[in-house]
C-alpha cells in the first residue's frame, strides 16, 4: 500500500483588521502645536511679555512690555473684549518651508495674532490697534547704524495696513525706551517714556 500523498503547507492566514462601524466619523485631527512665543494667561493675571513673546485672549487682566528698538502692536476688540499684544525684535526673516512661526519677527508675530483672532470668530478690521517702540538704540557717532528701530516701525505700519486694523495710537522712534501696558478690561493703553538710552 502506498503512503498517502502529502499536501503542500499553506502559510497561516493573517487576521483581518477590524473595520470601524459604519456611520462613525474619524476623530478630528489634533490642533497644531502651540508656538513657543505664545504666552498663556490665567484669569486675572498681569502678564509681562518678554522680547519675542505675544498673547491674545480675554483671560489676562493686563499685558505689559518694555521696548527699546523693538516694536509692540496691541489689538483690542471693543465689543467682544478680546485683546492681544506682540513684542517683536526684527521685521522679518527668510523662513524655511515648514518652519514654525516665531514671535521674534514682526510679520510672523502678527500672523500668529491674526490666526488667534480668527479662532475667536473675529476679523482684523474689528480691532483697534496701537503701535509703539522702534527707538534708535545706537549711540551718537556709531560707525555702523543698523536702523533696526526704524525698520521695525516700517514693518509695524505695513502690517497694520495689510490686515486692516483700525490704528488708534502711535508713539514710535526717538531714542527713549517705553513701557507699554494694555488694560484688558477697558482696552486702554498706557505708554510711559523713560530716560534716554
Amino acid at each position: 500500500m502506498n503512503a498517502p500523498e502529502r499536501l503542500p503547507l499553506r502559510a497561516p492566514l493573517k487576521p483581518i483588521p477590524a473595520r470601524p462601524p459604519l456611520g462613525l466619523a474619524k476623530p478630528p485631527p489634533a490642533p497644531p502645536p502651540r508656538p513657543l512665543s505664545m504666552v498663556d494667561a490665567k484669569l486675572g493675571e498681569h502678564l509681562v511679555l518678554m522680547p519675542g513673546q505675544l498673547h491674545f485672549g480675554r483671560q489676562a487682566a493686563s499685558m505689559r512690555t518694555l521696548l527699546g528698538s523693538c516694536v509692540a502692536i496691541t489689538l483690542w476688540h471693543p465689543h467682544k473684549r478680546l485683546g492681544g499684544m506682540c513684542h517683536f525684535l526684527l521685521p522679518s526673516r527668510v523662513r524655511t518651508a515648514g518652519a514654525a512661526l516665531e514671535g521674534r519677527f514682526g510679520d510672523e508675530a502678527v500672523e500668529l495674532m491674526v490666526q488667534s483672532l480668527g479662532r475667536h470668530g473675529t476679523r482684523p478690521e474689528d480691532y483697534v490697534a496701537h503701535l509703539y517702540g522702534g527707538a534708535d538704540t545706537m549711540p551718537e557717532g556709531a560707525k555702523v547704524k543698523l536702523n533696526i528701530g526704524e525698520r521695525n516701525i516700517e514693518q509695524g505700519w505695513s502690517l497694520i495696513d495689510k490686515y486692516g486694523f483700525q490704528l488708534d495710537g502711535v508713539d514710535v522712534g526717538d531714542n527713549v525706551p517705553r513701557t507699554v501696558v494694555l488694560n484688558c478690561g477697558s482696552g486702554e493703553v498706557e505708554i510711559r517714556r523713560t530716560t534716554r538710552i
